[in-house]
């Protein structure tokens, strides 16, 4: 079993023990504080194999919010539906992830791209203590639809050894149906800009805030603990790609993927 499989497993059992909480959408939540998901990426590619996980959604989400942009137009063309329930009639979310990566409003009308600055620092000071990216926009979280879940990420790069790592802090882990889609697409993140930089990427830290589980999610994480975990599948890319938006989803290719099937939830909104 797999280091990360092994950690979410026992994340669950943990929380089908935690105190009953109540939350925001009024389901009641089992829920922690202050946990860590530490996965080295050499087991494999870190998505789940005790249920089936939409990798679909995942890379579309992913270039979605590379893209920078807020509408779910771009999402719909590719078949994923997955931010319906908090959009608006003509399909916006405000100034969500995407656009504060790469388009974070300045004092003075600019637009900055966290995302390709943190890829120039890389590949002109790979010690930087700066390699961060934020969401949390203080004066913009009115605007958005859903403030975000994963707030800040920031990368460690070892150049002697040719290893690159992100650590990202989530304020709150969704444990059965969001954080496997988080982990998932923060390693794809985490491979796309290694490739960029001439790293391997190494090691994938999630530094979790409130980690819950939802009270009618319970019976689906029982099942889940059920099952015997497969061998993690791996992600190829096309190779000599070296600039970040010069890649497409076609790009991206998961390997090897032998899973349980999917366990159906409702989303709480």
């Amino acid at each position: 079993m797999s280091t990360y499989e092994q950690a979410y497993l026992e994340l669950l059992k943990r929380l089908l023990k935690a105190p009953i909480r109540p939350d925001r959408t009024g389901v009641g939540i089992r829920g922690l504080f202050g946990l860590q998901l530490d996965i080295p990426l050499a087991e494999g590619f870190p998505l789940l194999t005790t249920k089936k996980v939409h990798f679909r959604s995942i890379l579309y989400e992913l270039f979605w919010f590379l893209r920078g942009e807020t509408n779910i137009r771009y999402l719909h063309a590719h078949g994923v539906t997955i931010w319906d329930e908090w959009a608006d009639p003509a399909g916006e979310l405000g100034p969500i992830y995407g656009y504060q990566w790469r388009r974070w409003p300045g004092y003075s009308g600019e637009a900055y791209d966290q995302l390709g600055a943190v890829i120039r620092t890389l590949r002109e000071n790979p010690y930087s203590r700066r390699l961060i990216v934020s969401a949390w926009n203080v004066g913009q979280l009115l605007q958005m639809r859903l403030p975000p879940c994963h707030v800040l990420f920031q990368f460690y790069a070892e150049p002697d050894q040719g290893h690159l790592s992100l650590q990202v802090y989530q304020r709150s882990a969704d444990v059965f149906l969001g954080l496997p889609f988080n982990v998932a697409s923060y390693a794809l993140l985490l491979h796309l800009v290694a490739q960029c930089v001439g790293y391997k990427p190494y090691r994938l830290i999630f530094a979790l805030g409130d980690v819950h589980l939802y009270r009618n999610h319970e019976a689906q994480a029982e099942l889940q603990l059920s099952r015997t975990p497969y061998p993690l599948p791996r992600i190829a890319l096309t190779p000599h790609k070296c600039e970040l938006d010069a890649f497409e989803p076609s790009d991206v290719h998961l390997l090897d993927y032998r899973c349980h099937p999917a366990i159906p939830a409702p989303v709480a909104v």
